[in-house]
């Protein structure tokens, strides 16, 4: 059991938020900051920055605030940014091309370390150095690399069968594009799903009274 499995999600989930606010703080040379100043900068209440903070152990003290720097690498340390996790792109069409040419893997916790497609026109382009492999290489390039993470950036039908043969590889990790529900059938594994439509929707929501 993970120490901090008893974590709400929605707290994990305002963790990036800090970290992010954070390092932008340290660019503008800011060494130290209270729950209340960050409160009013990013928008939360300091009581829930407190109780989130408190959340993972003691952070800053009363009177005295927050050392900017320390928080922001105890909150790295937490989301596992310096374990660099080995990724796999499976799927190199548009989606696929976008994820592996813009995302700074590193600065995330990750390190991309292959990228994977079935479709021929695309087998041998490199993209950010990394060649793209025929995804019936898949068993062999993992059995010699072993990466943890995939990133799935293929149709919803391609995922069944692709999911069972990752899994059976050792990974349990996805970054899922695909709008395949991957816990369906394997509960036990870790999905972040990005779901672009329904982000849009959520806006259409927030837009309708402006």
């Amino acid at each position: 059991m993970s120490k901090h499995e008893h974590i709400s999600m929605s707290v994990i989930r305002r963790l990036p938020r800090y970290y992010r606010f954070l390092s932008f703080l340290i660019e503008s040379d800011v060494m130290r900051i209270s729950s209340k100043e960050l409160s009013e900068k990013m928008g939360i209440t300091a009581s829930q920055i407190r109780q989130d903070l408190n959340c993972f152990g003691g952070f800053g003290q009363q009177g005295y605030g927050y050392i900017v720097e320390d928080l922001q690498k105890a909150i790295g340390e937490i989301l596992g940014l310096n374990n660099l996790k080995k990724t796999v792109v499976i799927g190199a069409g548009n989606i696929g091309r976008v994820v592996a040419t813009h995302m700074i893997f590193e600065n995330q916790g990750f390190k991309m370390i292959g990228i994977f497609d079935k479709n021929e026109r695309l087998i041998g382009e490199s993209i950010r150095g990394i060649r793209i492999d025929d995804s019936a290489s898949l068993e062999k390039f993992c059995n010699e690399n072993h990466p943890s993470v995939a990133a799935l950036c293929i149709p919803k039908e391609d995922v069944p069968e692709i999911i069972d043969r990752l899994i059976a590889l050792g990974i349990k990790a996805f970054w899922n594009f695909s709008h395949y529900d991957i816990l369906v059938k394997y509960p036990d594994v870790a999905v972040e799903n990005v779901h672009l439509n329904d982000s849009l929707m959520t806006l259409s929501y927030k837009s309708n009274d402006l």
